[in-house]
């Protein structure tokens, strides 16, 4: 643009909560204690999914593809935190800024998309029972699988694209924890409009269509669910939905509050509370949950703990 000094720094001062030093010490403890959680957990889940024959369905192989989508999520943006709470000089190099922004937005997406997936794969499994291992066959999980990842980062491509082109004019002060788009759109001294609108438009395509595509198909299985004639079978049937569904409502309620609702006087802190709840928070208990209350889950725990305690043996 004739007239702006568009140069790019090297590197960039990632604010965070700095106006308030008290918050320093808390937040580190509880982002460091989020972080070995996530590492331990879903490493757990990826490793029994593994080694328990019992666990080689469609459905554990979503959840290992989303336990591996966490651990990459958070180990995205959580060690540079954790360097910069500890640290008087909070920066990022511009590479990796960058490295940041494209990692988050692709991750985000994929997980989006993979939510979705999933529930298709309980619908088919609770509506469709008989036909569960024709429809849901290993190539169709593994291109299911593979057209979330590729989607996800080709969104990634585009709106980092789109967001690093802006000039900055030597502005360097993210306030935020880690490069988001939101937040480096306030950087530019040019008008970003276009850029809001479309990442309004890319925030409506990964997260409201996948939502009621979710909605969707809840809404069947609840229907097929309520005409079982057996408590018991009622019971597994819902259990079986239950981690999905209530991992759902943590990723998703916090990501649209952030992309989806308006500014208001207190949005620039509610962003930055919002976005360490979905980007570190949530990978976090998304183990704990299908652990939790899922008895496949815990039962191939203790198979394998069992198994790894006899070879020591």
């Amino acid at each position: 643009m004739k007239g702006v000094n568009a140069s790019t720094p090297r590197e960039f001062i990632l604010l965070g909560f700095s106006d308030r030093p008290w918050l320093e010490l808390p937040l580190f403890v509880v982002f460091l204690v989020s972080y070995v959680l996530t590492i331990f957990g879903n490493l757990a889940i990826i490793a029994v999914s593994h080694l328990d024959p019992k666990l080689h369905t469609p459905m554990y192989f979503f959840l290992t593809n989303l336990s591996l989508l966490d651990l990459c999520y958070t180990t995205s943006t959580v060690p540079q935190m954790l360097v910069n709470l500890c640290s008087t000089r909070k920066v990022i190099s511009y590479g990796g800024c960058v490295a940041q922004l494209f990692m988050f937005l692709a991750l985000g997406a994929t997980e989006c998309l993979l939510l979705a997936v999933m529930s298709l794969d309980r619908f088919v499994a609770i509506c469709r029972p008989l036909r569960y291992s024709v429809v849901m066959h290993q190539r169709l999980c593994l291109q299911l699988a593979a057209a979330s990842w590729i989607s996800g980062f080709g969104n990634s491509v585009l709106q980092s694209t789109l967001t690093l082109q802006l000039p900055l004019c030597g502005r360097k002060e993210v306030d935020h924890f880690f490069c988001e788009v939101p937040a480096l759109l306030k950087l530019s001294c040019v008008d970003t409009t276009a850029n809001e609108a479309e990442l309004f438009f890319i925030s409506v395509l990964f997260l409201l269509l996948p939502l009621t595509l979710i909605l969707v198909s809840y809404a069947f299985i609840a229907r097929a669910v309520l005409r079982i004639q057996s408590a018991e079978g009622r019971r597994k049937a819902f259990g079986t939905c239950g981690s999905h569904l209530i991992v759902v409502s943590l990723f998703y309620g916090t990501a649209i509050s952030m992309y989806l609702q308006p500014p208001s006087p207190n949005s620039k802190d509610r962003g930055k509370m919002v976005s360490l709840f979905y980007g570190i928070i949530a990978p976090m208990l998304n183990p704990l949950i299908y652990t939790l209350r899922n008895k496949d889950v815990k039962g191939a725990f203790k198979r394998v703990i069992v198994w790894v305690f006899l070879i020591k043996k």
